[in-house]
């Protein structure tokens, strides 16, 4: 797809990508949206075609709920989703539909993490952005490097 209208953060995270890949899969609920923000309720199915549902929180109650479907997988090292469809395919309507793309490359002693929203088109793109793709994105990369780096602290040495 090139570079085309995508917007992304990276982090260099003190862990492998097992373990990275493990917070992200199993630890969702503790990272996945910046906070004062929860995110009570996270379900995927980790296969292509499988699900990849998000709900979200605000401190007052208000949900938001995001449903997606798993289009590649390869564990520890890259995870593909969209909320252009759903489980089984179905297409799905949405003024926010793009393709994430989370990677996990190792890099020195630790894991290479990017996240990348990748639009259909410079409009979407821009409305992303300015609803606070950076900062909102980066926080929650910042999340994710916490609990990896807890999970390796955690973790018995080879």
């Amino acid at each position: 797809m090139g570079e085309g209208f995508n917007l992304k953060v990276s982090r260099l995270i003190k862990a492998s990508p097992e373990i990275v890949w493990r917070a992200y899969t199993h630890h969702a609920t503790e990272w996945f949206t910046p906070r004062p923000w929860t995110t009570p309720e996270v379900h995927y199915d980790l296969h292509p075609g499988g699900r990849a549902d998000v709900v979200m929180q605000s401190p007052e109650g208000e949900r938001h709920s995001y449903r997606g479907v798993v289009l590649e997988i390869i564990p520890a090292r890259k995870l593909v989703t969209t909320s252009a469809m759903t489980e089984g395919w179905v297409p799905q309507a949405g003024d926010m539909n793009f393709v994430r793309v989370d990677t996990f490359t190792p890099e020195g002693d630790g894991t290479r993490y990017t996240a990348e929203a990748r639009h259909w088109d410079a409009d979407a793109m821009k409305a992303h952005r300015g609803m606070g793709f950076e900062q909102g994105w980066g926080m929650v990369a910042d999340q994710l490097t916490e609990v990896a780096e807890r999970l390796a602290n955690e973790s018995p040495a080879p």
